[in-house]
């Protein structure tokens, strides 16, 4: 053997050497879902706000303990918001024991009332300036939908738009 054979092997055992653990770690997140993230606070005690509806009424998370709480985070300019909106008022009429809310998210309170004035509502959205309620939720981007149980404990947190089969 030459002395460049040599060095051919040793370049690809080098190189082996660093590709091989990159496609391992790289495979290993095929069995995940890349859009889904973990929400810290599924199984703790949802934090409490008090906001107003679009239409000024005040609302409050503490007030609502021995109901089941589903919050919606929502946007007009997301088109899986748009997508999942049907779905969530007919969810809404048909389970009347849950109190369903939506809540506005890095959006004007006006465009919202167009928006739901077209399309109906069956719940109350919720007008969070600043985005604090958002951020205390960890919300990411929109949809995000949590699930409150009646004892005010977050069940799940879903990302993206709800499939029917979810509620």
């Amino acid at each position: 053997m030459s002395k460049g054979t040599r060095v051919n092997w040793m370049i690809v055992a080098i190189g082996a050497a660093i590709v091989l653990p990159l496609v391992a770690v790289l495979a290993s997140g095929f069995n995940k879902d890349p859009h889904a993230l973990p929400s810290m606070l599924e199984g703790r005690v949802a934090p409490p706000f008090a906001l107003h509806t679009l239409e000024g009424a005040p609302v409050d998370l503490p007030s609502l303990a021995g109901t089941p709480v589903i919050l919606n985070f929502w946007s007009t300019w997301c088109q899986p918001c748009r997508f999942e909106h049907p779905y969530l008022q007919e969810s809404a009429r048909a389970f009347p024991d849950v109190r369903f809310f939506g809540i506005l998210y890095g959006d004007e309170a006006e465009k919202a009332r167009r928006y739901l004035r077209q399309q109906g509502s069956a719940y109350p959205t919720l007008d969070d300036p600043g985005g604090r309620v958002a951020i205390e939720y960890g919300v990411a981007g929109v949809p995000e939908t949590f699930f409150i149980d009646r004892h005010g404990k977050i069940l799940h947190k879903f990302s993206g738009p709800l499939p029917p089969d979810v509620i």
